[in-house]
């Protein structure tokens, strides 16, 4: 608990300590221990912060291999693969069979641009366990963007014992993924059908309905699903269909009816709500409800995050980067706060030499983050440097096809010159999310004039 409560301060040096002792109460071969810690620092914490703790925490002479490929997964969450590739290495020179260290290994391929390895280290682990690893290989093919390869393993497993219902589910959210919404509707009704994990494919019968632009259907859709597992999404996006049609006071009741019938859920509902009012234009109500919050918790790093964001959104960049700065102060080495600010001075031409070094500093911590990858793009970008922007933007949009990094992609793909090559990147994009405001907006910034 002390290790728990550290990491959520994020004082690392005490909950190192904290591990340090925990570790030292554990049986050398039993990692299950170590395995619970982690994620119940994760819940209070992100990937590197976590493995910040615990890889100096733990020493690397005496750690088992099941421990070992914890660490490798902590290293793959935190966006570094080399560490993770290190980590899952040793862990299988020690033991060849560590199913998870080589799960971890074939992620790390992908991410660092290995198809061949990725694609071998998957099928060694549908060898060495064709339970546990039956969906290796089409994992790792839909982590390379190879859909049409995924979606042939995966009808090729239902000659195997693989289990028909997730063979279903996977091909569902390749379709979904893929922008294929008329099939992915299609094979989520047939899983809502059979009662197995319906209340998510309902959930996403829901999305894809909203984003034909059938908001009658999805808000249906969200108020089915308002008392589920899933009710607290569910409800915050029907209260954002209900905000787009300016029924504010519905929208907040539906959060503040399930607050009442779940008051552990208030703070997380709380933030939500203040997104919301500031995604739909009112970012005064969104502030307001923060400034409430932080009266019940003084200075809370999440709602002072929250507040920075809407703060910039609002235009009062001054004030958000003051926010910025003050959390930077208490959590100097925080790579997500490194970057938001990094990103906003870039995104509004301030002191572009300081975003590019706090830019950089977070990729030190975190080297294969999408979101930092963008940011190093961008900030070149505004520095003039288109040139050297795109590799950035092109490797960020290959590890997660993310709407805004596919924006920022294709405006520097155009101010280079390549028209042709910044369409294509933005109609594969716009296919996948075809409700992205910033892809629409930049898009729109381009296309109205170009010939």
């Amino acid at each position: 608990m002390y290790a728990t409560v550290a990491i959520k301060l994020y004082k690392i040096a005490d909950a190192r300590s904290a591990i340090v002792d925990f570790a030292k109460l554990q049986k050398a071969d039993d990692s299950s221990g170590l395995s619970e810690l982690a994620g119940l620092l994760l819940e209070q914490s992100d990937a590197p912060a976590v493995l910040s703790a615990m890889s100096s925490a733990l020493d690397p002479a005496s750690i088992s291999p099941d421990t070992e490929a914890l660490l490798a997964e902590l290293a793959l969450d935190a966006n570094d693969a080399q560490r993770a590739q290190k980590y899952a290495q040793m862990a299988l020179e020690k033991d060849p069979k560590q199913l998870g260290a080589k799960r971890v290994l074939a992620r790390a391929y992908v991410v660092r641009g290995d198809a061949t390895k990725a694609i071998a280290t998957a099928r060694e682990v549908m060898h060495d366990d064709s339970t546990r690893g039956a969906f290796e290989l089409a994992e790792v093919l839909v982590a390379l963007d190879r859909n049409e390869e995924a979606h042939q393993e995966l009808e090729r497993l239902r000659s195997t014992k693989a289990s028909a219902n997730e063979i279903d589910r996977r091909l569902a959210l390749l379709a979904y993924n893929a922008g294929d919404f008329k099939e992915a509707q299609q094979r989520f009704t047939d899983i809502a059908g059979t009662g197995i994990s319906a209340d998510a494919a309902l959930l996403y019968l829901a999305d894809i309905a909203q984003r034909d632009g059938d908001t009658d259907a999805a808000l249906a859709g969200y108020r089915r699903l308002a008392d589920s597992s899933l009710a607290l999404e569910a409800r915050s996006k029907a209260a954002s269909i209900l905000l787009g049609r300016s029924h504010r006071s519905e929208a907040m009741l539906l959060m503040d009816d399930y607050v009442s019938d779940h008051p552990d859920s208030e703070f997380q509902a709380r933030l939500s709500e203040a997104r919301l009012l500031a995604d739909h234009g009112d970012a005064d109500g969104g502030l307001a409800l923060l400034a409430k919050a932080l009266e019940r918790h003084p200075d809370h790093p999440a709602i002072e995050y929250d507040r920075a964001v809407i703060l910039e959104r609002a235009g009062r960049v001054k004030e958000s980067v003051e926010v910025f700065e003050k959390l930077l102060q208490e959590r100097p080495d925080d790579p997500v706060l490194m970057n938001a600010l990094g990103y906003m001075l870039a995104d509004h031409n301030l002191d572009l030499g300081r975003a590019e070094g706090l830019i950089h500093k977070a990729l030190l911590v975190t080297p294969d983050s999408p979101a930092v990858l963008d940011s190093l793009g961008w900030v070149r970008y505004r520095q003039g440097d288109a040139k050297g922007a795109v590799p950035q933007l092109e490797h960020a949009y290959s590890l997660e096809h993310d709407s805004d990094i596919a924006a920022h992609w294709g405006e520097v793909l155009w101010a280079s010159g390549k028209h042709q090559d910044a369409r294509r990147v933005w109609a594969a994009a716009i296919a996948r999310t075809p409700d992205a405001p910033l892809l629409k907006s930049t898009m729109a910034r381009f296309l109205k004039d170009a010939s």
